[in-house]
Formats: structure tokens, sequence, C-alpha cells
């Protein structure tokens, strides 16, 4: 069990000091991306009836479910408010797939009320490693239709949980363990436009707490979980063993440096041709009425992912986040890509369906790109006027791509519109001083001080009792 150790020591012998500065800023960047898409998400659909059913559910007062308020058990908390992060799908991911910060950041915060408290340093250090092992696994990952983000997401919230909670060497090994028998969620999800998709990543980060709080409690997994005959390498990895990438230089080079910042809140696979068709838009001054058609080259993956033809199913929002189609026609006729573009009332917009019915996606394998391990995320369009032209735009990475990175101002602007959007009472002071505690959170003696700028003072109903919330969240 040499590389199962070894991934527990890296999380737990991880400190500050030795992290370069880019892991820092991921940490600091993801940190604030998920406050704001959880402020964004807190109402999107299902997020209030999760809600209520983790109210229902009841249990010991361990953590504050943010945004609603109410104390539930740490790992209901971690469930709930991770799924109003995902709920936009505006945060952060990794090809293939893989949404590791929208688990991690309300893991941890949970873990830290539940552990009673956590320095901002040892915030991000828990963050750092934990995505780091996510990020790994991810590497030598070969999928194939299961979802990137229940399979190595939960290494990462149960990394995180762990190091917080005070899990000693031979815990963490155990807490890993359980957490891989609970891996696993299917891509079909996000094909299908069902709500299950954010529902799995609220998994991720429920399994990670009570992995490390089974761990603690003596409760042991399988101790060759990535070796072994029926371990990670033979069920994600279809048998390739890869130590090198798994563990070699852990702490010297960061694989979660190549995380992707969404510029735009849609599927990872729909970023590149938005980019391109706005791109097209802007330097050619294309307007919705000149457009005869437009042609869209993927890589395969990206295409059975997001490439099918649009229909508005019973999730709208999801069926416009996870379709190439409607982003580049609403790309066309909004000259943008904002959070109110996937609201209903404009995925239902006439003009969008008849402008989502010129787009043809097809598959390219050629646009797989082997320094990208898998493929590459990378789009080429070619527009046809009805005037007989034809412009053609190659985005090779979207924005927000390590490669083609965000500025710590749009950084800022994404947080804002999540909080424009979410049009919620969060009294201005609260968005300044979140802004303000994240800007410094190396600096930071509780982390805690986040969790009551992340609530809403109203009263609400639950189970057919209204509740008066106060600022802790407690009824």
């Amino acid at each position: 069990m040499e590389t199962e150790q070894t991934l527990a020591d890296y999380v737990l012998n991880t400190r500050y000091e030795e992290l370069p500065a880019e892991p820092i800023a991921i940490a600091k960047h993801l940190t604030l991306t998920v406050a704001g898409t959880a402020i964004a998400g807190a109402k999107a659909e299902g997020c209030e009836a999760l809600v209520n059913q983790v109210l229902r559910w009841g249990g010991s007062k361990e953590a504050t479910i943010l945004l609603h308020g109410g104390k539930v058990p740490a790992h209901n908390a971690a469930f709930v408010n991770t799924v109003m992060a995902r709920a936009l799908d505006y945060c952060d991911g990794m090809t293939p797939g893989l949404h590791v910060a929208a688990s991690s950041i309300p893991t941890a915060l949970a873990a830290a009320e539940l552990a009673g408290g956590c320095s901002g340093k040892e915030f991000i250090t828990a963050l750092v490693a934990g995505m780091e092992v996510a990020s790994r696994l991810n590497s030598v990952s070969v999928y194939d239709g299961f979802d990137p983000t229940g399979v190595c997401g939960i290494f990462a919230t149960t990394a995180i949980a762990g190091r917080i909670l005070g899990l000693d060497s031979r815990q963490m090994v155990n807490a890993l363990a359980l957490a891989f028998n609970r891996a696993g969620g299917s891509m079909q999800s996000n094909i299908d436009g069902s709500l299950a998709v954010r529902v799995i990543q609220g998994f991720s980060s429920q399994t990670g707490i009570m992995s490390a709080q089974l761990a603690r409690a003596g409760i042991t997994g399988p101790r060759n979980f990535i070796e072994g005959i029926y371990g990670y390498f033979h069920l994600y990895a279809k048998d390739r063993v890869d130590r090198e990438s798994l563990t070699g230089e852990l702490g010297k080079r960061f694989d979660l440096e190549k995380l992707l910042f969404k510029k735009y809140p849609s599927c990872g696979g729909t970023l590149a041709p938005t980019d391109a068709v706005l791109a097209l838009v802007e330097g050619k001054n294309l307007a919705p009425q000149d457009v005869a058609r437009v042609d869209v080259t993927v890589s395969p993956h990206v295409y059975k992912l997001v490439g099918q033809p649009f229909q508005v199913g019973e999730n709208p929002k999801v069926n416009a986040q996870f379709n190439i189609r409607y982003c580049v026609a609403n790309a066309l006729l909004t000259k943008s890509s904002k959070l109110r573009h996937f609201d209903e009332a404009h995925i239902r917009d006439p003009k969008i369906m008849e402008l989502a019915k010129l787009v043809h996606v097809s598959p390219d394998e050629s646009l797989d790109n082997p320094a990208n391990a898998k493929f590459s995320i990378g789009a080429r369009v070619k527009v046809t006027t009805r005037a007989g032209q034809e412009f053609h735009q190659s985005a090779d990475v979207p924005r927000g791509d390590p490669g083609n990175p965000m500025s710590p101002q749009e950084h800022l602007e994404h947080f804002r519109d999540c909080v424009d959007y979410a049009g919620h009472p969060l009294p201005a002071r609260n968005i300044e001083k979140i802004l303000s505690i994240v800007g410094r959170l190396e600096d930071t003696e509780n982390v805690l001080s986040l969790v009551p700028l992340l609530l809403v003072n109203r009263k609400r109903k639950s189970n057919g009792l209204e509740q008066s919330l106060n600022a802790t969240g407690v009824a």
C-alpha cells in the first residue's frame, strides 16, 4: 500500500509555508468563485427542495446551510451547500469533466464548523492538498462515461475533511479507502439534462465528511484501494498503472494548476465555441439575421457530451448548460453569455430556438491534444452568412484555461455577476467583507467568519412551520 500511504501522508504533512504562490492563488480564487456561485445558485431548481429535505432529516446541529440558514449534521450541510454551488455550472472544471472546487470549498467550511474553527492558512493548505490528490487521480483515469466529479472529487473532499478534522495517518488511509467505495456517477446525467448533475457534486461532499468521520471512529477500508487487484487503477484507469503521474513530485509540481475557471455559466465543452462565436460577432459585426449556418467542430468526447441537437426537456437550464447549439445561438443573439441567459424564459425565446437550428456540431479526432493527456476542449467555428460569406474562428483554449487565464478583475466580475444575478438581500457590507476576507485569506484567524456573511435574514417556511432565522442561521 505504498501509493496509498504516500497520498495520505502528502495530505497530512503538507505545510502552508511550503506551498508555491500559484496553488495558493488558485485556492483563494476558487473560494471566491464558489462563494459567488452558491449565492447565485441558492434558489436554483431543486435547491430549496433539498434544503427542506435535509432539515426534515434533522440530526445534530453541526454546520450551517448557507444562504437559507439552519444547522444540520455537517455531511448534510456540505451536501446541500455544494449542490447550490454547482447548480448554475459557473464554478470550475478540469478536463475531462472534473469539478473539484464546488465540492471542496463547502466541505472545508462544514468540516471547519465541525472542528470548531480553522485558520485561513490551514484552510488553504487543506484545499490545495485535497484538490491536488483529486487532480492527480484525474490525470491517470480513463472514465468511459463515469462522472469524474463523482469518481475523483470524492477523494478531494475526504482528504480536506480528514485533514481539518485532525485524522492521523492510518485514519487518513482508511478515510480515502472508504471514499473509494463510494466513487461513481454517470455522465448520462449531463446528457439527459437531469438535476442529478449537481446532486452527484453534493454526494462527493457528503461522502467526504462521512468517510473522515467513519475512519476517525475506527472503520477501516481496503488498504490497497489504488493498486489492489480491484483497486482504482483497475476500475478507473483500465489497468494502466502510472505511479509517476499519481505520486511523482508531490508538493513540487501541481496538477491543480490545470484547472479551468469558467468565463461563462455553462459546461466546459461549450466555452471554446462560445469564445469563438463571440470573437466573430465582435470582429465581423455579425447580426443574427445575417447567419445562414454555423458549423462547430470539437473533439469526440466534447461532441458526445454537449454536441446533441438542442431540446428543452424537464430541466431547461441543464439542457441549455450542456448544449453547444444553445450556447452558440445565445452568443449570436445576445453578444454575451450571462447567468440570466440560462433562465427558462430566455431559453424558450423563439429567436434562440430558431438560431439553434442553424448550428451544426461535428466531432474531429484531430482536435484531441496529446499534451492534454486525453482530448482538447478547443473548437473550430465556421459561420456562413446569407450573403454567402464564410468566416472562420478557432479557440484552442477557452478563456479561463491555464493557457488563457482570467485576470484578477475578471475573477472579481465573475463574483459580482453571481451576486447581481441572485437578487438576494445580502447586505452590501456582507459582500465587501467576503471580498476582504477571501482577499487576505492566509491572514484570517478563523474562516468561520465567512459563514454569517453568507446568510440571509428572512423568514421561511419549512415542513409547514415558519422559522425566523437570525444572522447565525439558528432557528
